[in-house]
């Protein structure tokens, strides 16, 4: 079976990612617009469950605005105002808007592991996936950090696997997919294989852990993945179809469908 995985697909974008140099700074919108409903920090941290792919832009962006100007050291030290930064720069379309984003998601990050929010996963996952998407059209900038990625992928993964449905596995299993292999990078195929098999076992439920799955076992290139191959892709199709993804749903299937005709034309 010939290998012909793709060196950086765009979904998987977010697993190479820089240092903080060169990040861009300036602020996106700071001040809360007049529709705003009436919010305040300590409510939206307490009630964080409720919003996540499925809730509206305005909603997440009011509730963005309302954790950025917060001053509580208690708000300030959880990982809530970098996931909704991440949820809003995987919905802009423009790259420059969409890179802030990303980017002050990572200085919330920062901000919360300073406050003492370093015992806590989910701070180090989103601040990676933050500095991932801010750098995924600078490939200079993603190359040159590769071991901040991995250290922060690490922590969250020893901290708390299980969020996002695996979120730390999947993200970490894919960096060593992707990355290029010692002495460049890196890379490694048999880490990824079992953090990506590890995802898929732990938390089925998740689309992406059966299609990252499925991608390291065809960077294998042996002959004998070919039906687990063919398994996880099911899989993978059958969650992606019965489950509401909101926001997510349109990238995740073309994702999906890009690597299953590549899969499938080899095959």
């Amino acid at each position: 079976m010939e290998n012909k995985t793709r060196l950086v697909p765009p979904l998987v974008l977010l697993t190479l990612l820089a240092g903080c140099a060169g990040l861009p700074r300036d602020q996106v919108q700071t001040e809360l617009p007049d529709d705003c409903p009436k919010l305040s920090a300590a409510s939206l941290v307490e009630e964080q469950n409720r919003l996540g792919p499925l809730t509206d832009t305005p909603t997440l962006t009011c509730a963005r605005i309302v954790l950025r100007n917060s001053q509580d050291p208690a708000v300030l030290s959880t990982s809530l105002a970098s996931r909704l930064s991440l949820l809003l720069a995987e919905r802009e379309m423009d790259q420059n808007q969409r890179e802030k984003l990303a980017a002050e998601g990572v200085g919330f990050a920062e901000a919360a592991l300073q406050q003492g929010g370093r015992g806590d996963g989910a701070v180090h996952y989103y601040l990676a996936a933050n500095l991932g998407l801010s750098v995924r059209e600078h490939m200079t900038q993603a190359m040159g950090s590769l071991g901040r990625l991995e250290d922060e992928m690490k922590q969250a993964v020893a901290l708390s696997p299980d969020i996002d449905s695996g979120g730390p596995l999947r993200l970490l299993g894919m960096l060593y997919l992707k990355a290029p292999a010692w002495p460049n990078g890196i890379g490694d195929l048999d880490k990824a294989l079992e953090l990506l098999e590890k995802a898929a076992k732990e938390h089925p439920g998740h689309p992406l852990n059966h299609l990252f799955y499925a991608q390291a076992l065809w960077a294998d290139g042996d002959e004998a993945n070919l039906t687990q191959i063919k398994a996880e892709l099911a899989q993978a199709e059958k969650f992606l179809d019965e489950g509401d993804w909101g926001y997510n749903t349109k990238p995740w299937k073309n994702e999906f469908a890009e690597f299953a005709q590549e899969f499938q034309q080899a095959d």
